[in-house]
């Protein structure tokens, strides 16, 4: 196993270190500038479409705006959160959150971009609800069916398969410490209320992340404020040693520099995924008057998952005083013990809870997205209820696996997805850039509410839907 582990680890250094973390910056540079830097400048306008996505009621049988943001989010604020800021922090140290930050503001334009696609080239289910993502919008607008096969198989391996099985390993190891709770018992019960969710269908999946989601999010924040208020005089100089260490000499002549903006990047998108064409599966759910609505509300759950609650679990183990360097303690563990350090030991309770809200909804989320794609790929129900099997056989054994295997297993999956992906949004850019020019356009004439159709870009191709 520790050999198997060993050509993992190897191979992922040469993907990350040589194709993705290049692939990441250039491009998300890039649409930053093509796009004058869209995830600034609508930063208001995101809440305004969020708020609007509360208020409204949507139509029978459709996902609002709202839910469809809270899918992803619940895909994206899990494991990476609270154990991955552990693991980059352990293994980088906190240089790692500094590069975080960075793919974090430049990726959210790559997130901008995937989920304005996967808005337009939406199709609608015979249940009248919408379905989409990058596999559609690889066979619709580039014309490449075997480039969405591709992507939907590696899509429903990483995130449906491997990546529960993150959240699961993670949900056990937090429970062990918290309680000392058999491994076994925490994979039977979370595999039955797992197996109970996801047959319920897209419906039920957008109600458990909807009232989930915004509840896990507001407690955890308040508690890292509070971390943050009672060590309010450490927190410059562990700003500071942020920064330090992100680009300190120290760090540039050991030879060590490039290995933290490797496991920086590294678990920045295995937390906010922007880029990596998750996402765009649930903003092609949202019933909206215009993509670019989505692709914005979308952007906001980057920063949201990065710069604020990954930014609380690096807060809440850099005040801590707790030793990171030592190795002894790995993932979940160590940010359970660095609130305990500061709360006492209900610090312990209060992360497996906040783990178990915060793994379990991205299950739910993950599972979500393979079901999309395995729709992309057939229209036989019995693979889906076959899909739904494995998701809970993972879970199960996700819960008694080796947690290092596991992660780097996701990172591999997690790389060549987000090559896949990256690809097709570039080629495809121009039809974002056009709706948002559309987009714009509309506000600037006064219009609150802009509406999309077929015809708002010249030449567009391949539409289902906006008659």
């Amino acid at each position: 196993m520790d050999a198997l582990n060993s050509i993992i680890i190897s191979f992922n250094d040469f993907l990350w270190t040589y194709i993705l973390i290049a692939m990441l910056l250039a491009l998300g540079l890039y649409l930053s500038i093509k796009t004058n830097f869209v995830q600034f400048r609508y930063i208001k306008e995101m809440f305004r479409l969020l708020g609007d996505g509360i208020g409204n009621k949507n139509k029978k049988g459709s996902i609002s705006s709202f839910q469809a943001f809270c899918i992803s989010t619940a895909s994206r604020v899990g494991t990476g959160n609270l154990a991955g800021i552990a693991i980059a922090i352990a293994a980088g140290g906190p240089g790692a959150i500094f590069w975080m930050w960075i793919i974090a503001l430049l990726g959210s334009a790559s997130s901008f971009i995937e989920s304005t696609l996967a808005q337009i080239y939406k199709e609608k289910d015979i249940d009248g609800t919408f379905k989409g993502g990058p596999a559609y919008y690889m066979e619709k607008g580039l014309n490449k069916k075997w480039m969405g096969v591709l992507f939907s198989i590696l899509i429903t391996i990483s995130f449906g398969l491997v990546f529960n099985a993150v959240q699961a390993n993670t949900i056990t190891a937090s429970f062990h410490e918290a309680f000392n709770v058999n491994e076994i018992v925490v994979a039977i019960i979370l595999s039955i209320i797992t197996l109970f969710v996801i047959f319920g269908g897209v419906h039920r999946v957008a109600k458990v992340s909807e009232v989930i989601v915004p509840v896990m999010a507001v407690a955890y924040i308040l508690v890292a404020l509070f971390i943050i208020l009672i060590n309010f005089t450490k927190l410059p100089e562990t700003i500071a040693l942020i920064f330090e260490n992100a680009f300190g000499f120290k760090q540039f002549t050991g030879g060590t520099l490039g290995g933290i903006i490797l496991i920086g990047v590294k678990r920045g998108l295995f937390s906010n995924e922007a880029g990596m064409g998750s996402a765009p599966n649930a903003a092609a759910t949202a019933s909206v008057s215009h993509p670019v609505k989505q692709g914005l509300i979308q952007t906001l759950g980057v920063f949201t998952d990065t710069l604020i609650i990954c930014s609380c679990t690096a807060f809440i183990i850099l005040l801590s005083g707790v030793d990171y360097t030592s190795g002894g303690v790995e993932g979940i563990q160590l940010t359970q013990r660095a609130l305990s350090a500061q709360v006492g030991s209900w610090g312990n309770i209060f992360i497996a809870i906040c783990i178990l809200l915060f793994a379990f909804s991205s299950i739910v989320g993950n599972y979500y997205y393979g079901e999309s794609n395995i729709s992309f790929l057939t229209s036989k129900k019995r693979y889906i209820f076959l899909y739904r099997i494995f998701v809970v056989f993972m879970v199960f054994s996700g819960c008694l696996a080796k947690v290092s295997i596991v992660w780097n297993l996701a990172d591999v999956f997690m790389g060549f997805m987000a090559i896949v992906n990256l690809i097709a949004i570039f080629l495809l850019s121009k039809i974002a850039f056009a709706a948002l020019k559309d987009y714009t356009e509309q506000k600037k004439k006064g219009i609150k509410d802009p509406i999309f159709k077929k015809d708002s870009i010249e030449g567009l191709e391949n539409i289902s839907e906006w008659e």
